[in-house]
């Protein structure tokens, strides 16, 4: 069976084709777009007509990528939720149209879960593992429990990777800021003392990121600040990962979201896993940014349990909780 997806929850709108390969998923094709403003951050409507215009161009490329036709698409996935208004809807639209026109069953899935599941597709041992979900707006660490993906803590203010854009903006950086502050950050020389906020599980990042803004207005060197944002903000959330999976006595941590991307993150949690007994997963980098790919999977995991959406049952939820979705695929 094979699924077209389509993600638009924010800045990227991607194109993926899966192929359902006896239980285990094969990208076919995976094309990204990302919409970059000259100045600022992401504006939801800027970003959607972006996402308008080159999601049908994107369609086509990933068919061609693919090797398939269009007849042999058997359904249609898209990123329901949560996200920016604008970006979901065009990305539902583009869905709506291709359903319709090709006669295909269409699903809406959670882009959270989507996260978790690309992992569990692609990676062969990844069975049953703790998601440290590391995104621009998400901030989450989940595990499966009790037939639903539990958020066992999450941010209570701002995502790890809008802080790290925010205090890129700050100090003149482009969009999106975190790869430029992960090579500033490998230069640093000196730790700078920041807000280290865990309260009981979950994690708040503002009070940092003003402490951080503060220290570059006062002159401090730029690759000191961004060194000591990544050892905080990293370690708090190796921390709070660490406490699930000792709660939930798993032995397996996959990390996911575009800052799932960052060589320092991937080394201190491999280094509590491995410290732990407990195995450590990440999908490749095209996988772990938002992707169609991702959206793609889970829509045929979910066709695959019998779920079944109409076409007038495919609005959008910006505010789509991971643990909002019953898990009728996994036992």
């Amino acid at each position: 069976m094979i699924c077209l997806g389509i993600e638009g929850t924010a800045h990227s709108i991607g194109i993926g084709i899966v192929k359902d390969t006896k239980g285990k998923c094969n990208v076919l094709s995976n094309i990204i777009k990302i919409y970059r403003p000259e100045h600022g951050g992401i504006h939801p409507r800027e970003a959607a007509n972006h996402h308008a215009t080159h999601v049908a161009d994107l369609i086509k490329e990933s068919i061609e990528a693919a090797g398939v036709d269009f007849t042999d698409i058997n359904l249609i996935s898209f990123s329901q939720g949560p996200g920016l208004g604008p970006c979901l809807r065009t990305a539902a639209t583009a869905a709506r149209a291709l359903s319709l026109s090709l006669n295909k069953p269409i699903m809406g899935v959670n882009h959270c879960v989507a996260h978790l599941e690309i992992g569990r597709g692609t990676i062969d041992d990844c069975k049953d593992p703790v998601l440290l979900y590391t995104s621009g707006a998400n901030t989450q660490v989940i595990a499966f429990a009790e037939g639903k993906y539990r958020v066992f803590g999450e941010t209570l203010d701002i995502g790890i990777g809008n802080c790290l854009d925010k205090f890129g903006r700050a100090v003149g950086m482009d969009f999106p800021s975190g790869p430029k502050i992960e090579k500033l950050a490998e230069k640093g020389k000196q730790y700078l003392e920041l807000p280290y906020s865990i309260k009981g599980m979950d994690i708040a990042f503002s009070g940092l990121l003003t402490a951080s803004e503060q220290y570059y207005q006062k002159g401090k060197r730029l690759e000191d600040i961004c060194y000591s944002m990544q050892e905080t903000t990293f370690a708090a959330l190796t921390e709070v990962t660490e406490r699930a999976m000792a709660h939930t006595e798993k032995d397996e941590v996959l990390l996911g979201g575009g800052v799932a991307s960052n060589k320092r993150l991937r080394d201190m949690v491999q280094t509590m896993a491995e410290e732990r007994g407990a195995r450590f997963f990440v999908p490749s980098k095209d996988l772990c940014i938002d992707n169609g790919a991702m959206i793609a999977w889970l829509g045929l995991l979910m066709y695959n349990s019998g779920i079944r959406m109409k076409v007038e049952e495919s609005l959008i939820d910006q505010r789509f909780r991971t643990d909002m979705v019953d898990v009728s695929w996994r036992d």
